[in-house]
């Protein structure tokens, strides 16, 4: 699920190194990957990840590209540098490049207010929504949560469904006053940007930048992804052992997590961001409109142990470190895709990792370990454990404690449910839907959504019952309180896996 690439995101502003200020030489940098190599190979041949693909760019050329382990656990095809991964967030600096591309074109700028381009789209505030620039959504500083629209998205509603439901959301901070990672804010401001173009978006995306890069094996559609026959498969740790047995299509936020690739193509799109634009001698992205993807326009955190402030700029993440400005960006499907890449202008270096699993902070200890080999000789530390915990504690066994916390143990004193037809019915607001409670007869059974998504409920105290929302992580766990009325039948329902910006409350409807 998409939920978690608010910590994907996190996790690249937070890639640090102990690299003195000394020049990324040619010879530094070949004499670093031996090194990368071997970690990759022992980190694959440990089960950290069943797969993975590098690409490293150093002053304009690709100088190491490699796959290592498997595409499926239990398979035999093997990952190489032509193996199409899921990019999960990381589409979101790729979509800014094809941004820029369009910007460069000159009829849309950055500062193009949506409300003159999609005169449609709404913010829950006039204002805002007079206002709202693309810059602002790339930014995220539009006002919009991380986590409005992620939730429905799972239920199967379209794109455009999605986002007409953002207006319905209260801002979480004050426009252009904040910062929230949001997916659909970041889709709306690249579908604008592509709509006055003529195109929709991976016509846009392919036109203006994959064809032009050669990158024959990237698409902002899933349909695309699905037909590759090199391709990686998703995988998620079920009781220590890695598993593909979940899908993702994130179609409904492809320029925000949609798009797929390869670490060869991805290589050619380094190469373009550190040339500032140009591929060899061709100018393929206008010089000024890139830049400003690299411009800091957010505060997005500080480092609590460092007190390092990091920043967001148009669907990049950028700190100064020690060895200078770094430019990244993570990704993170909790169906089991990792992806990050880093890159330091001022060294033209550029490293991307792709790998076919959650939760796991390999990417992210290869490329410190790269790094730190490349500045220092060697690791500072063993980074790959070092992320490992982090995406453990955040997402991991520490999330799943934490979410099932309230209902590890049975109330001291229980509450009886009252017969499940009491629970019945049909409920809806504007934002969920409509919520569909079975009586089974054993139990009760929750319909979310077009795509119908059912889940069991079991009864924990009264009027509160428990449910699995996410296939892919076993023993997570959610609850849905029902409110009784005065007739002895639930009037409405909290869905509290839906309630992240106060949205999850639905009202019985008239439709029984």
């Amino acid at each position: 699920m998409l939920r978690v690439t608010l910590y994907a995101a996190l996790a690249a502003s937070l890639l640090s190194t102990s690299a003195a200020a000394q020049s990324a030489t040619r010879e530094k940098v070949l004499a670093a990957l031996p090194g990368l190599k071997a970690l990759a190979e022992q980190t694959v041949a440990k089960g950290e990840v069943p797969g993975l693909s590098i690409a490293v760019v150093h002053r304009d050329q690709v100088v190491y590209l490699a796959g290592f382990g498997v595409r499926q656990t239990g398979g035999a095809d093997k990952v190489d540098a032509d193996t199409v991964f899921q990019l999960a967030s990381l589409s979101k600096p790729l979509a800014a490049t094809v941004v820029a591309a369009l910007v460069g074109d000159g009829p849309v700028s950055w500062d193009s207010r949506i409300s003159d381009i999609d005169p449609g789209f709404a913010l829950h505030d006039p204002y805002p929504t007079a206002e709202v620039t693309i810059r602002d959504l790339f930014a995220h500083r539009s006002g919009l949560s991380g986590s409005v629209g992620n939730d429905i998205e799972e239920l199967g509603y379209t794109q455009g469904e999605i986002l007409h439901r953002l207006r319905l959301a209260k801002p979480a901070y004050s426009f252009r006053g904040g910062y929230a990672y949001s997916n659909f804010g970041l889709t709306e401001g690249a579908l604008a940007a592509a709509r006055v173009s003529g195109k929709d978006w991976p016509e846009a995306a392919e036109e203006r930048l994959y064809k032009p890069l050669g990158m024959v094996s990237t698409s902002a559609r899933y349909r695309d992804f699905i037909a590759r026959p090199n391709r990686a498969a998703l995988h998620v740790r079920i009781d220590g052992q890695w598993a593909a047995f979940t899908r993702r299509n994130a179609d409904a936020q492809s320029p925000a997590g949609g798009a797929s690739s390869s670490a060869r193509d991805l290589a050619q799109w380094l190469r373009l961001e550190l040339a500032r634009g140009k591929l060899g001698d061709r100018q393929i992205v206008d010089a000024a409109a890139l830049a400003e993807t690299h411009i800091p326009v957010s505060v997005s955190g500080v480092d609590r142990g460092t007190g390092e402030v990091r920043f967001y700029a148009l669907g990049w993440g950028v700190a100064h470190r020690s060895h200078g400005v770094e430019w990244s960006h993570a990704g993170a499907f909790s169906a089991g895709a990792r992806t990050v890449a880093d890159l330091l202008p001022d060294e033209q270096l550029g490293i991307v990792v792709l790998s076919n699993a959650f939760p796991t902070g390999v990417p992210e200890g290869l490329v410190a370990s790269f790094l730190d080999t490349v500045f220092d000789g060697k690791p500072e530390r063993d980074w790959i454990a070092h992320w490992n915990e982090f995406y453990d504690t955040n997402l991991g066994t520490g999330a799943l404690k934490r979410a099932i916390a309230p209902y590890a143990n049975a109330p001291a004193i229980k509450g009886a449910a009252l017969p499940l037809a009491a629970y019945a019915g049909t409920y809806a607001n504007d934002y969920v839907g409509e919520a569909r409670i079975e009586d089974t007869g054993p139990e009760l059974v929750l319909h979310l959504g077009p795509a119908d998504r059912r889940h069991s409920l079991r009864h924990f105290n009264r009027d509160t019952f428990l449910y699995a929302p996410f296939v892919e992580t076993p023993g997570w766990l959610s609850s849905i309180t029902f409110t009784i009325g005065p007739d002895g039948k639930a009037s409405e329902i909290t869905i509290d896996d839906l309630n992240a910006d106060g949205l999850g409350t639905l009202a019985r409807s008239e439709k029984r």
